[in-house]
């Protein structure tokens, strides 16, 4: 790999960056007090908490001293929080939706930079919402809308530009910038609620209605603060070349082997370059000879078996639980008996550089042990770790220990997942595709990986506040599920090409199973 692979791998995958504030950011924002308040999440009647926690006027408590305020849940906190946090994920449906259309007339390239921007306007739609929480939700859609389209095209850009032997370390890189953004975000939004929610200016002032307004900024400033990111991505695209799969597909080959020749750092008349150009003209010219390609053909006897595999391995990658605690992890804390100072701001930052941090051994073990190797041992220890939460999670009324030891289980399943069932399922879908439906292919399972993620994403609260840690006795079942999905139903294609990869899915080769 040269140079100019890595940055145009590192490139494109920054659209994982959007994804990963995205979901770093709600977090901590769903808990910010004056974002709770605003939006008829919580109400304050001026009340107030010590540093524990602890309501000080309880005559009990020796500690006096005011830290925070005391907030009172309304009755339709669960639903607007769901409803809000969700709409995102609904966007983002719809965005995989719109991308295999927009992918194969304009370009991965051109629809990522499209994407970025459109990204930014729902940022700064969102940190300029009314006191309706319908704004803040469409502007949440919006740039669902963005991180769907590019969870599609993304990885498939980086497939098809990367070599053979790396493409899956590469195409992993998607999934360690959404981690990376999701440590941003937590670390950014964690200084801000510490200056805006400790000690607040106006602990002591009288209040005189219990949904009055305070100072906004703290999330509005947020929220904005996504546009910087969006904006970053398309100007930085701008400079990236064509997919030379796409240009092909096109009848451009001229310019298609120019961008191959940069892309493996030789000429044009270099033997590696002709090969390659070869391997995907063919590939075209029987896409070509069998005509243009339909959301049915998805369903066709020699593709069928790819779409169920990217469908349920998306679909299994968000019930293992990962982003109810990513969504939610500060109020679960809070619930496993953590001070509002450790669960909103140090065990999130924790947990999310662990979950950055471990994407790398996943970037490593997708080309050393192979995918589907990757997702059996995954599905195996995040189902351990869950139920160790759980059990754990009940005796911590017994002492400090045992909520230490539910937190360290949450962070070994994040370190489980985040090497495992993180990237593996961007990289699989991105390459078991012919070029044909590619595209559609992967919008396929981007578009499950969403609509469960909304489920998820709506239910999470209610299923909590019903649950509480049972729910990771679900998470559990749902990982010996994608357990036994994995051993029977997944292939491998770890140091295929593209080509090498259709063929073994269309019986034409040997491959692993």
């Amino acid at each position: 790999m040269n140079s100019f692979q890595f940055l145009v791998a590192v490139t494109a995958s920054c659209g994982g960056l959007l994804f990963g504030y995205e979901v770093g950011v709600m977090n901590v924002v769903l808990v910010m007090d004056a974002f709770r308040i605003f939006f008829n999440l919580c109400t304050w009647d001026g009340s107030k908490l010590n540093a524990d926690g602890i309501n000080i006027e309880d005559k009990s408590v020796k500690d006096k001293v005011p830290f925070y305020r005391d907030l009172k849940p309304t009755d339709s906190k669960s639903f607007i929080e769901g409803f809000i946090t969700s709409s995102f994920v609904l966007g983002a449906l719809c965005g995989a939706l719109l991308a295999s259309y927009l992918g194969e007339k304009y370009g991965r390239q051109k629809t990522i930079m499209i994407g970025a921007c459109i990204f930014a306007i729902g940022g700064i739609l969102q940190g300029s919402s009314i006191r309706n929480y319908i704004m803040i939700a469409v502007g949440r859609l919006i740039t669902g809308l963005s991180v769907g389209c590019n969870s599609v095209l993304c990885p498939t850009y980086i497939s098809e530009v990367a070599p053979a032997k790396i493409r899956g370390t590469l195409a992993s890189c998607y999934q360690l910038m959404i981690t990376l953004g999701i440590v941003i975000a937590a670390i950014i939004n964690a200084i801000v609620w510490y200056f805006t929610n400790i000690k607040p200016d106006d602990l002591n002032t009288p209040r005189t209605k219990i949904d009055a307004e305070i100072s906004n900024f703290e999330w509005r400033f947020a929220l904005c603060l996504q546009a910087i990111p969006g904006i970053a991505l398309a100007i930085l695209m701008s400079f990236l070349p064509k997919s030379p799969r796409w240009l092909c597909s096109k009848g451009r080959d001229e310019e298609a082997v120019q961008i191959l020749a940069k892309l493996n750092a030789t000429s044009v008349e270099d033997e590696l370059v002709q090969s390659e150009l070869k391997a995907i003209q063919e590939d075209v010219a029987a896409t070509v000879a069998a005509g243009s390609s339909s959301v049915a053909e998805l369903f066709s006897s020699v593709i069928r078996r790819r779409t169920f595999v990217v469908f349920f391995i998306q679909l299994f990658q968000q019930w293992t639980g990962v982003n109810v605690i990513m969504y939610y992890q500060s109020q679960i804390y809070n619930e496993m008996g953590f001070t509002k100072f450790l669960s909103t701001i140090v065990l999130p930052v924790v947990n999310n550089l662990v979950n950055f941090i471990s994407t790398f051994p996943g970037m490593w073990g997708i080309e050393k042990f192979g995918r589907k190797t990757l997702l059996i041992v995954g599905a195996i220890m995040m189902m351990i770790f869950h139920i160790l939460t759980w059990a754990f999670s009940t005796q911590t009324s017994k002492g400090a220990l045992w909520k230490y030891l539910s937190v360290i289980s949450v962070f070994l399943y994040v370190f489980a997942f985040a090497s495992t069932w993180g990237p593996t399922p961007w990289v699989y879908q991105s390459e078991i595709f012919p070029l044909r439906v590619r595209v559609k292919g992967s919008a396929v399972g981007t578009m499950s990986n969403f609509f469960n993620n909304w489920i998820i994403a709506f239910v999470g609260p209610a299923l909590m506040k019903m649950w509480g840690t049972r729910s990771f006795l679900l998470f559990a079942t749902c990982c010996l599920l994608a357990f036994l999905f994995a051993s029977f139903f997944c292939v491998e294609s770890k140091g295929l090409n593209l080509e090498e990869v259709d063929a073994m899915m269309s019986g034409k080769a040997a491959g692993k199973a």
